[in-house]
């Protein structure tokens, strides 16, 4: 069952929803795709660290070999190729690494070399697998990294995975979600998480994802447009986190709240109670 946690954008309690409730089970998979800005290790304090490195194939030119045909610049979708001053002239950054290049230069005078965007690293943390995915500082795309994120943790862990999206709804959040059995969305109490909310809510409609929304930061007896927002859309509440300081000072010290006091153990465990029970629900309905 692969479960992603995902927000319109950072710092609605994305993180803290996935950690705690990968940690509250018996045994799952926690899976940081914020490849920018993984911060998932920082609460989980994995062991036994493993590290690999993730790479893609950028295209090489031969300036003896090449003609000047343009052959490979019509070809590419993306400009990642332009003919200036008599010279091929490879884009690295909006690059796609299809290839294609390589296979329709009509002169050979194109090969490719790997270059390295960054890393998957794996580790233990009583009882849940952490997989994180590293961008190298100044790469353009996340997305390799999140392909092979996904696909080496899946085959490792066939149980409960816990998919922590990067914040957005751009094409990094789609590749996350894609193989996605139900989404959380998570939602502050305001008119700009209203905003944020539409955003994850209309990609996860696009991509025909079962979903439920948990709202955070709430306030008691105050007005919530996020929760408003649900009961327009008829949009299923999976729960409620009431804006707590003891909560905020624990998540601050990189702390797993269900790991330190047990009344968030109570509360994550209901929540992960309701999450699966609708997950199952929706795959039964919905196979």
């Amino acid at each position: 069952m692969n479960i992603a946690v995902l927000s319109g954008k950072g710092g609605t309690g994305k993180t803290l929803i996935a950690v705690n409730l990968a940690a509250i089970a018996d045994s799952a998979l926690y899976i940081d795709c914020d490849v920018e800005e993984p911060n998932g290790h920082l609460f989980f304090k994995p062991q036994d660290i493993r590290s690999e490195e993730v790479a893609v194939e950028i295209p090489v030119v031969d300036d003896t070999l090449c003609s000047g045909c343009r052959t490979c610049v019509d070809f590419c979708r993306f400009n990642a190729l332009a003919y200036i001053n008599k010279r091929l002239t490879v884009f690295e950054n909006i690059c796609h690494s299809c290839g294609g290049c390589t296979l329709f230069c009509p002169e050979n005078a194109l090969h490719e070399e790997k270059k390295n965007i960054g890393s998957v690293e794996k580790g233990f943390s009583s009882g849940v697998t952490v997989y994180s995915g590293i961008l190298n500082t100044g790469e353009a795309s996340g997305i390799p990294i999140i392909k092979r994120l996904l696909s080496i943790s899946r085959a490792d862990h066939p149980g409960l995975c816990l998919i922590d999206c990067p914040p957005g709804s751009a094409c990094i959040v789609m590749e996350t979600i894609r193989d996605a059995d139900y989404c959380i969305l998570v939602a502050e109490p305001t008119l700009f998480g209203v905003h944020n909310l539409n955003l994850v809510y209309e990609l996860v409609r696009l991509f025909n994802k079962p979903f439920g929304v948990v709202l955070n930061k709430c306030f008691e007896g105050e007005e919530n447009p996020s929760e408003q927002f649900c009961l327009a859309k008829g949009i299923n509440i999976l729960g409620r986190l009431v804006f707590d300081s003891e909560l905020g000072v624990i998540n601050s010290k990189a702390l797993i709240a269900v790991r330190e006091i047990n009344r968030y153990k109570v509360q994550f465990s209901s929540l992960l109670t309701r999450v699966l029970k609708e997950a199952q629900y929706e795959a039964v309905v919905n196979p």
